[in-house]
């Protein structure tokens, strides 16, 4: 068995809560949801959620071998993951709530093709995407259960459909859930909070992880 039931049950309570935290991705459908229909929603989910394929692919790969080779290279890799897990709980924690105003709407009405290609390239071209997936699955995985690369690449599509559930929630009931998040900031904030703990203890994990050899 690859994963413990634990460990499955955390990464997927930890993939909804990344999720629902107000970030670029998910302010970007919430708004052309409500503005343009929840189909436009629909379609850039798809295509935010076949970047992170992407990503999964790319990392599973340089994270297996790094896991496999050299303890030097991983005791940096899992410095430079823990810190930027702390960065990203620092955000979290000073974050004030997200402008949710047709202003932040910006891209203007596209084909659904376009619309597709547009979420993939948004995904796909954000480093910090890849920096976030380098420090976040490996946490997941354990060298002593199998193959890595298999397990990182189960977990990224796991984060995949998760993801993929949230955001069409997301854009399904982009109109309320637009008027309710206007109405009451704390919400956004309570997410926020919520996010910037995960990410703190995911750091803290991260730093005590040791090398797969050792």
């Amino acid at each position: 068995m690859l994963f413990s039931l634990d460990t499955m049950g955390l990464f997927i309570m930890t993939s909804v809560v990344l999720g629902l935290a107000p970030g670029p991705d998910n302010i970007f459908i919430l708004t052309q949801s409500a503005l343009t229909g929840r189909k436009t929603g629909l379609v850039v989910t798809l295509g935010l959620c076949t970047g992170i394929l992407v990503h999964t692919v790319l990392v599973a790969v340089g994270v297996s071998v790094i896991f496999r080779t050299s303890e030097i290279a991983f005791t940096l890799l899992k410095l430079a993951g823990a810190s930027y897990l702390a960065y990203l709980a620092w955000q979290a924690f000073r974050s004030k709530a997200s402008s949710l105003d047709e202003k932040d709407a910006s891209a203007p009405k596209l084909k659904m093709h376009r619309l597709y290609m547009r979420g993939i390239i948004m995904n796909v071209t954000n480093p910090k995407v890849a920096i976030f997936f380098l420090a976040f699955l490996p946490q997941f995985a354990d060298p002593a259960h199998g193959s890595m690369t298999l397990q990182l690449l189960l977990l990224g599509f796991i984060f995949d459909i998760v993801t993929l559930f949230v955001f069409a929630l997301i854009a399904l009931g982009a109109g309320y859930l637009g008027d309710w998040l206007r109405k009451r900031r704390f919400a956004q904030r309570m997410i926020n909070y919520i996010a910037g703990t995960i990410f703190l203890a995911l750091a803290v994990r991260l730093v005590t992880t040791k090398f797969a050899n050792s």
